[in-house]
């Protein structure tokens, strides 16, 4: 069983003491405005599979490269090491295996094909992010190194009590080999129930690495651009931003927890990084747009603010992209 709360410490900036907030930020809405979303929304429809064709990943990459398995789950590969960021491997995002959300890409790459993993970034345990089952085959076959926020080591501990886990919080960092890893802010919430929200911790990372640094943020709110605006001074220039650009309507609802692709392309601008990795769209039907709506909108939106698109790409499954050098 889990204890809950999933943290006990003392409060701070953003910790009451029970539960985790964003400071200066927005609360998560009620489940009156879910309903209201839920009975009164008309979703696109989704095909029921768009056909990928699985990648064999090098076994290792002494630079920087890129591989979309789907949604939040990523390939990186530098230094020498692999990095899986919140990986899902199962046919739904949700408790149970016979509803929810379904996965309407594979996977792309087979989880057999995968290289020996060393680390799990684990940004926050909404389903589509923390997927037990997936954790506990990869710690079977891999047994990595995870990196987590507060709280969400508990979670994982319950279901895999041998896992190496390393916890943070925002503003510390986690190290593995010549890596160190950043704990960032971002604004977002988490829960496993109804009866958990914002007991565990959520946060964005900075990989600092030999070949160079890489912010990963597995879900956030624009949040007027403060998960962004200070990189720059506290990291230097980033090499590669992986940011979120899907599951963003409707927006009365989704605002203060998905950012949508305009607010991604201003957030790229905003942290000064040279390459933008769009995730977080097109495996799971979560919200109301159409599955190709993110390419369209961030299409317009980079022609929007300037940005080259050959900087920032929405990576579909199985894509792949050697990171250029800065």
């Amino acid at each position: 069983m889990i204890s809950k709360p999933y943290h006990n410490g003392p409060a701070s900036d953003h910790f009451d003491g029970k539960r985790f907030f964003n400071p200066g930020g927005s609360q998560p809405r009620g489940f009156g405005d879910l309903l209201k979303w839920k009975l009164g929304s008309n979703p696109a429809e989704w095909p029921d599979t768009v056909a990928v064709t699985p990648r064999m990943p090098a076994p290792r990459v002494a630079d920087m490269t890129v591989t979309m398995i789907g949604h939040a789950t990523l390939l990186i590969q530098t230094a020498g090491l692999n990095i899986l960021t919140d990986p899902v491997w199962s046919d739904r995002a949700s408790p149970v295996a016979f509803a929810g959300p379904k996965r309407t890409t594979a996977p792309g790459v087979d989880f057999n094909a995968l290289p020996k993993i060393d680390i799990v970034l684990l940004s926050h345990n909404h389903y589509d992010h923390l997927d037990i089952d997936t954790l506990a085959r990869l710690h079977q076959t891999h047994a990595p190194h995870i990196i987590t926020p507060l709280g969400n080591d508990a979670i994982i501990h319950a279901a895999i009590p041998q896992a190496k886990i390393t916890r943070g919080d925002w503003g510390q960092m986690a190290q593995h080999g010549p890596l160190n890893v950043h704990f960032e802010p971002c604004h977002h919430w988490s829960a496993r129930g109804t009866r958990d929200r914002s007991m565990a911790l959520w946060a964005a990372f900075v990989i600092d690495g030999p070949k160079g640094k890489i912010l990963h943020i597995g879900d956030t709110g624009f949040d007027h651009g403060r998960p962004y605006r200070d990189l720059p001074a506290r990291h230097g220039k980033l090499r590669a931003a992986i940011l979120p650009i899907g599951a963003y309507e409707p927006r009365w609802f989704m605002r203060d927890q998905h950012q949508n692709p305009d607010e991604a392309a201003m957030g790229f601008a905003l942290s000064g990084a040279a390459h933008g990795i769009g995730h977080h769209w097109g495996t799971f039907q979560l919200t109301n747009e159409s599955r190709d709506a993110p390419l369209t909108a961030l299409t317009a939106a980079l022609e929007k603010h300037k940005i080259p698109s050959a900087r920032f790409r929405p990576m579909a499954p199985a894509d792949t992209w050697a990171i250029p050098e800065l």
